[in-house]
């Protein structure tokens, strides 16, 4: 969320008058103007170049200096995804569900919905799992429901937002993993004999997550669990589903 230099300078040239009242000429006013036009600009700079520590120093300083102002929460929306390019996740949520409470109408609330839902988001494994190749989906999820919910918000609130399409697409990712999850405790279950268990989980992932890569998988686990449990027509109309639905998958319980 950049601001570019014209647009500060009349921002802080309207809330500086206020804030130097009383105890500073024109010539003060306008040193103070340049003094923190430089400090945005170097913060923004910071970030560009991947300095997130830095950014974050500079505008925290800024922020402290004029807390009630328009400026202020521009530099919410700059530090919120400083935070979370940062990798400081918990900071980049709490920038945002503070932004969002105190600007109730403000028009980037989309804004601070996707960084809130982006730092809940775990887009890529670990670096042990990409190394040694682990399947992700044997890992729970963690706080991608809170995105999922981010982002869903995000969609439902602002369908015309240019971070809705990005959003829409996470969620998709999200459901996919859940689903995968859901199916892996599932299998579980069913390789260690408990049926009913395997039945629940699978079907519960099939009718949460319906549209997800893992919907196959699910029936898969459904007719296995059926046929354990001896109910053979329940098996067969499962297998039939499965079939028509996901022509030629033959999936591992």
């Amino acid at each position: 969320m950049r601001i570019d230099r014209r647009q500060l300078r009349l921002l802080l040239i309207a809330i500086l008058p206020m804030a130097l009242f009383g105890c500073a000429g024109n010539d003060e006013m306008q040193t103070e103007v340049q003094n923190i036009t430089e400090a945005y600009e170097a913060a923004q700079e910071a970030v560009v170049r991947g300095n997130y520590r830095r950014g974050i120093q500079i505008f925290e300083a800024i922020q402290a200096r004029y807390p009630f102002s328009e400026l202020s929460r521009q530099i919410q929306l700059e530090l919120m995804y400083a935070y979370y390019k940062g990798g400081q996740r918990e900071e980049a949520i709490e920038a945002a569900e503070t932004f969002m409470r105190e600007n109730p109408i403000h028009a980037r609330i989309d804004y601070a919905l996707y960084i809130k839902g982006l730092a809940h988001y775990e887009q890529n494994p670990g670096v042990l799992e990409r190394l040694f190749r682990k399947d992700v989906s044997q890992r729970p999820p963690k706080d991608v429901d809170l995105a999922y919910a981010s982002l869903r918000r995000l969609v439902e609130r602002f369908p015309a937002s240019q971070y809705a399409p990005d959003a829409e697409q996470r969620m998709i990712a999200i459901k996919n993993r859940l689903a995968d999850y859901e199916n892996y405790v599932a299998n579980y279950y069913l390789r260690r004999g408990a049926y009913v268990a395997a039945l629940n989980r699978a079907k519960g992932a099939l009718e949460a997550f319906n549209g997800a890569t893992g919907n196959a998988q699910s029936l898969h686990i459904m007719a296995a669990a059926y046929e354990n449990l001896g109910m053979v027509e329940l098996a067969a109309n499962t297998r039939k589903v499965l079939e028509t639905n996901f022509p030629g998958f033959s999936g591992e319980s």
